[in-house]
């Protein structure tokens, strides 16, 4: 027998008594990382920082700006769709809206 096949041997002998989990669940990402991981541009999660309506929440520390991954997950969904996108809807809705400021 080899010394690898000894090592592993040894090894699948050994019961774990504890887990340790080094892996944040929860972790703070920089703009950069969380572009990765949302799939998403850094300039668009800058827009969504500053959006008046539906901000994206964030942690400023110095001049970095951190966001947790969890309370983007929370913050997405608020963009969850389901089903196709009536834009005529859409468009009437919002041509209403601008007829409705003229009066």
């Amino acid at each position: 027998m080899t010394r690898a096949a000894t090592e592993v041997a040894q090894v699948r002998g050994v019961l774990a008594d504890q887990v340790a989990i080094s892996i944040p669940l929860d972790p703070y990402l920089s703009l950069k990382a969380l572009a990765t991981y949302a799939g998403l541009s850094v300039r668009t999660l800058r827009d969504h920082l500053a959006d008046s309506s539906h901000p994206l929440p964030c942690y400023r520390v110095g001049g970095k700006i951190l966001v947790r991954r969890g309370e983007f997950d929370q913050w997405v969904q608020e963009y969850r769709q389901a089903g196709p996108v009536d834009v005529l809807a859409i468009a009437d809705e919002i041509l209403g809206q601008k007829s409705q400021r003229r009066r």
